[in-house]
């Protein structure tokens, strides 16, 4: 383990917070958050010292609901089965006539990341999806933008039909599953959320050194947290969030999630996603 590894993990096993905070009132529900798998190893340490985290600012409870994939995130935060999620920006902007940004992360500075498409690290020809057909490749969510929707449009801006294209191709369900696909050799090429690669490469280089970042996209507004449209009762959890970059816990825990801070954002963070989107609906 590095020198900076080590510090931050010492960073944040030095705060210790309460499994529940001593003044929130028995009578309150829990704030039920959403989210898929994270990139952490240590994610059920992580999630528990973000909760505690909460719980204390919020003075209520708080759970996190984990599910596979977005769709059964989203499908729950529909049903009123959660308060709040995190998201892709894919269903965000599908769905948006029924939800809102509450809070949107910011990522090297700003609250955008990009798609990139991976191959093994000795293939040192590719330079595009393009040069990838009759391969087998990984996405890692149909509803994710970076991990689907970018390579359908780019094949489809070229012409090609994305059934055909390929030999094969597969689900993963989870963007370090189609890193650890391709590092194997499982697939000749992934489309990945840059910022998760990004994040493996500090904690995990034996894993992204396998492979290599053949292509990435422009900019797209970063996955966001979002609720149903008209859900009371919020505004003290978005306040939380965005001032978790200035407090040392808030900053330790973004500094884990490999993160800067909340910010509000708005829609048109989100514009070349819905572009691309209504793009593949012609």
């Amino acid at each position: 383990m590095d020198h900076a590894r080590r510090r931050l993990l010492s960073l944040l096993a030095g705060f210790a917070l309460p499994t529940r905070p001593a003044t929130a009132s028995v009578d309150q529900p829990p704030l039920l958050f959403g989210t898929t798998p994270v990139f952490l190893d240590e994610q059920a340490d992580f999630l528990a010292r973000w909760r505690a985290y909460l719980e204390t600012l919020l003075r209520r409870p708080v759970r996190f609901v984990q599910r596979a994939n977005y769709r059964e995130i989203l499908d729950l935060l529909l049903g009123q089965k959660l308060d709040c999620a995190w998201l892709c920006g894919y269903p965000y902007v599908r769905m948006k006539a029924q939800l809102e940004l509450l809070a949107v992360p910011v990522y090297a500075g700003r609250p955008l990341y990009r798609a990139y498409l991976i191959v093994p690290a000795d293939d040192t020809t590719t330079r595009s999806i393009l040069d990838l057909r009759g391969r087998v490749f990984a996405y890692a969510d149909p509803d994710s933008n970076s991990g689907w929707l970018v390579p359908q449009v780019e094949l489809k801006r070229a012409g090609e039909a994305a059934t055909r294209f390929f030999k094969k191709s597969f689900f993963t369900w989870g963007h370090r599953r189609v890193i650890e696909a391709v590092a194997v050799g499982l697939a000749h090429g992934g489309a990945v959320d840059g910022y998760i690669w990004d994040s493996l490469a500090r904690l995990h280089p034996e894993l992204t050194n396998a492979t290599r970042v053949a292509w990435h996209s422009p900019e797209y507004g970063f996955p966001p947290i979002v609720i149903r449209r008209g859900t009371p009762g919020v505004e003290a959890l978005r306040h939380t969030l965005l001032g978790m970059a200035r407090t040392p816990l808030g900053q330790a825990l973004l500094a884990r999630l490999n993160l800067d801070a909340f910010t509000i954002g708005d829609e048109g963070l989100y514009s070349g996603i819905e572009a691309n989107w209504r793009y593949l609906q012609v």
